[in-house]
């Protein structure tokens, strides 16, 4: 299969290193002013394919035929990003978006004809030079429906990928898990260990856990809790949340993507999120001060 990679950060180059490194034709798909910087090679140090350099070829508006399109920018920037795929041109592929949040889905569907959502679970970082860092044990990606063909391309290129047939549990659970680390290790300016070992941090993390798995719930989506829980203590103590590490650097954070889904659904079906709310409002804080 024929791959482009829209806006390829740590996650995006990530994987297109890793399917070209098994042979797929892929061509990055980046905003002139960063094309003209870019060496023309991505050089990946992971935990879990390894150390490899590979040639992928680079352009600012996509010009041939794919069959899949990953879409992996923030979604601050995704707006942007999007104009370097033309719908007309892009077809009938698979448009396959690796982005936090939920309603990034909905935006797609409304921009092009197929869109399979997926879900990524990864540490993974690029720098400017294009060495991209990964530091998990795992690199797993979960796609919804009409996602098969696509899986087992990821699976040839040594990625743990899965396909489930209820697309909203593969968004859901995601966010189950990201919310409230993002949210509480932001707030605080912490790692997640920070977080933990404090007891007025770890309830609210707790409680922003439940939150989320209740709006899910409203959702038709159900969460093991306590599978959870064990998910959010096996996460080591020094990590960061990226959007902690965007807040901290200046940058605008995903905090609508991230928070919004809670949020606004919690008020459709009347589940209250005050703890998520209140998270919200002191990332904001933080925002604004770092300005």
């Amino acid at each position: 299969m024929r791959h482009a990679v829209l806006a390829p950060g740590g996650i995006g180059a990530l994987v297109a290193a890793a399917l070209s490194r098994a042979g797929r034709e892929v061509v990055l798909l980046i905003r002139p002013r960063s094309l003209r910087s870019y060496p023309g090679r991505i050089q990946v140090e992971s935990a879990v394919l390894g150390s490899f350099a590979v040639e992928v070829d680079a352009e600012s508006l996509l010009s041939r035929a794919v069959d899949v399109l990953w879409v992996t920018p923030k979604a601050t920037a995704l707006d942007a990003a999007i104009g370097l795929a033309p719908p007309a041109q892009v077809g009938r592929a698979a448009v396959v978006p690796l982005m936090n949040g939920i309603d990034h889905v909905a935006r797609l569907r409304g921009r092009y004809e197929l869109v399979v959502a997926g879900a990524i679970r990864v540490e993974s970082e690029r720098g400017p030079d294009w060495v991209v860092h990964e530091m998990t044990p795992f690199i797993r990606v979960e796609l919804g429906p009409g996602g098969e063909e696509v899986a087992g391309e990821l699976r040839s290129a040594g990625v743990d990928c899965t396909t489930r047939a209820n697309e909203a549990a593969v968004l859901w659970e995601k966010l189950a898990f990201l919310a409230p680390v993002a949210l509480t290790t932001s707030a605080l300016g912490e790692p997640i260990g920070a977080v933990r070992h404090d007891p007025c941090w770890s309830a609210l993390l707790e409680r922003a856990q439940a939150e989320v798995v209740a709006v899910a719930s409203a959702e038709g989506v159900q969460i093991d809790e306590d599978a959870l829980r064990s998910l959010h203590a096996a996460v080591p103590e020094a990590t960061q949340s990226s959007m902690q590490k965007d807040v901290a650097a200046g940058r605008q954070p995903e905090l609508d993507a991230i928070a919004g889904p809670i949020l606004r659904r919690g008020a459709r079906y009347a589940v209250d999120v005050p703890v998520t709310r209140e998270l919200v409002a002191l990332v904001a804080r933080r925002v604004a001060a770092a300005r």
